[in-house]
């Protein structure tokens, strides 16, 4: 196997395949990638049994094809370090890859591609093609919700729900929610869900650009799958029940403030300085045209801060977590100007959306007691 390619090329599909190896395999074949060259081009596939990633791209020249492995983070960092526009000519010698570009020369140990495992696709239930924005809009606006590690495995990724003309995303860790809709084009179908693991959801917002061109998007019995024009993204799915999330969001709430968004971000930051390191516990308190947060610590420590509000409701306090707060903030979309906050009473959740505007995304945070 013999083939010349640009570092520029090769650069940000090795930067991804890296991400989806990981550096801890109990298989030595795992922390490598498979290489295989033919007439139509280099392919290039990386994955950890959960989640594969495959990437075809153009040569320069082939003088050979073949098929072989050699290790994704060390051949990445070989790109990395070789200079802009570097010419690379890559060959493979017996068990040994031979990366040439100027005067730099490496030596790569190489695994047999008989070896690479592959994953197992499952019967296809429904497929979609969308706008690649459009998925990367639901993952972003849900991706920090989800929870990490936790022993209710199914609240380790993300829920994605398939019904005619809407795709949903949903994720929860239990003391927080969100949820974002978006359009899209199918006949009509029956409802179709799956559970999407959090490292596959993380791997895949990294491929996905601020872009129109489309990409289908399959919902399989056991796996989803992505493909674009130079890739093809597949994972396995959590299996499991996800939570009744439709029972958690708080509908009746009958107290709507109205606040721009940037302003509360930067009072709630300047509020979690003092707040107690562990719990991150502020108090808002609710009164006629105004809204005080205040924060306090172990060693005696206070801050609060007031924000004027267009509300002539009942007063309330209510205790939130203030890092929840900032998340939605930062992941609400940075063209939201106000938010809208609906509470009901002190042991009731909030219910948290863009003001003025169509409710596609929405956000769910459990009170706290201090």
């Amino acid at each position: 196997m013999k083939f010349s390619v640009s570092r520029e090329t090769l650069l940000r599909p090795l930067g991804l395949m890296v991400g989806v190896v990981g550096r801890r395999n109990t298989l030595p074949i795992l922390s490598h990638i498979r290489l295989d060259v033919t007439p139509e081009g280099l392919t290039i596939t990386g994955l950890d049994l959960e989640v594969e990633l495959i990437w075809r791209l153009h040569l320069d020249h082939l003088s050979s094809p073949g098929t072989i492995t050699v290790p994704a983070k060390k051949l990445s960092d070989i790109c990395k370090s070789l200079r802009d526009n570097a010419q690379i000519e890559f060959e493979v010698q017996g068990d040994k890859a031979l990366v040439v570009s100027g005067a730099s020369r490496f030596t790569l140990q190489t695994l047999p591609s008989s070896e690479f495992p592959s994953m197992q696709l499952s019967p296809v239930s429904h497929q979609v093609n969308l706008p690649q924005k459009v998925l990367r809009y639901l993952i972003h606006r849900n991706d920090f919700a989800m929870a990490r590690d936790d022993i209710r495995y199914y609240l380790n990724g993300m829920y994605f729900e398939l019904k005619t003309g809407q795709m949903r995303a949903v994720a929860t860790d239990g003391h927080r929610l969100s949820l974002a809709d978006a359009q899209v084009q199918t006949p009509e179908i029956e409802t179709s869900s799956m559970i999407v693991p959090g490292k596959a959801v993380h791997d895949l917002a990294k491929l996905l650009e601020d872009s129109d061109d489309i990409i289908e998007f399959i919902f399989g019995e056991q796996h989803f799958q992505v493909n674009a024009g130079s890739y093809t993204f597949i994972s396995k799915h959590i299996e499991g029940r996800y939570p009744d999330y439709e029972r958690v969001i708080p509908r009746e709430g009958n107290k709507a403030l109205v606040c721009p968004r940037l302003e509360l971000r930067q009072i709630l930051s300047r509020i979690s300085i003092l707040a107690n390191e562990k719990f991150q516990g502020i108090r808002l308190l609710l009164e006629p045209g105004l809204l005080t947060l205040k924060a306090s610590n172990s060693e005696h420590e206070e801050a609060s801060e007031t924000l004027a509000l267009d509300y002539q409701g009942e007063a309330l306090e209510i205790s939130f977590n203030v890092s929840y707060l900032i998340d939605v903030m930062d992941n609400i979309g940075d063209e939201i100007e106000q938010i809208e906050m609906i509470l009901s009473d002190a042991n009731s959740s909030g219910l948290i959306q863009a003001h003025g505007q169509p409710a596609t995304a929405l956000y769910v945070v459990m009170p706290m007691r201090l």
